[in-house]
């Protein structure tokens, strides 16, 4: 696959990496312990084409709809939206990683979506570390992380770890400290939830030196929606 689209997307693939890299040399972490999930959602079918030629393993989508009508297999896909548990079922049906559970109801949704399909699926607890509880954007009170992974762990989802997004307007180097303490205290009791999913194209250089395993970057490699309309 070949033009300009594909050189567009191959330059800003390199220069995220460099950041990575160097994020990753200055915390001394190796490059390999952190994951790359390129958020796709709003964009086309073509765009994952070109991105899985490029080498990308991994994407992430927020809409169910949009998400089952351009996926096709060959990529691991992480559900990073907010989700209601009547759509649970049906993304169960092609993600592989739901980053976004934050209550107990979607827990048991999610669940007997994965043992209708049959698949393996990986759950996330989307914590809230914004203190402005009307302004976030969606998560679970840090109190509530204990008894959400113990339902996960107990139930057919396999529990990956955490997740998180930045506060708007706020310091992420605080945030992803924060983070970073819970899902320590996490793992000391589910040790399999190394999963932490942090940072996005303004901030993975915090979320790095915070611990990330993966960062969910879109703008920095496929631009802004409106640009490809």
């Amino acid at each position: 696959m070949t033009g300009p689209r594909r050189q567009e997307l191959a330059t800003n693939l390199a220069q995220v990496e460099e950041r990575i890299a160097a994020a990753c040399a200055s915390s001394g972490r190796e490059r390999d312990d952190v994951h790359l999930v390129v958020v796709t959602k709003h964009f086309p079918r073509s765009d994952l084409d070109l991105l899985a030629d490029l080498g990308v393993t991994d994407i992430g989508e927020n809409r169910e709809q949009e998400a089952s009508a351009k996926l096709d297999g060959g990529v691991r896909t992480h559900f990073i939206g907010q989700l209601q548990s009547k759509k649970a079922n049906a993304v169960t049906r092609w993600a592989d990683v739901v980053q976004s559970v934050d209550r107990l109801k979607l827990v048991g949704a999610l669940a007997r979506g994965a043992e209708t399909t049959g698949r393996e699926v990986t759950a996330l607890i989307q914590v809230n570390l914004d203190p402005d509880a009307d302004a976030h954007r969606g998560g679970a009170d840090p109190a509530d992380v204990p008894a959400l992974a113990d339902a996960i762990a107990g139930s057919s989802l396999r529990l990956g770890g955490l997740m998180a997004v930045a506060p708007l307007g706020g310091d992420p180097d605080a945030a992803f400290a924060l983070l970073a303490r819970l899902h320590e205290a996490l793992v000391a009791y589910h040790p399999s939830a190394w999963m932490l999913s942090a940072g996005m194209s303004g901030d993975l250089e915090s979320a790095v030196r915070h611990g990330a395993t993966h960062l969910r970057v879109g703008t920095a490699i496929l631009g802004t929606r409106a640009s490809h309309r």
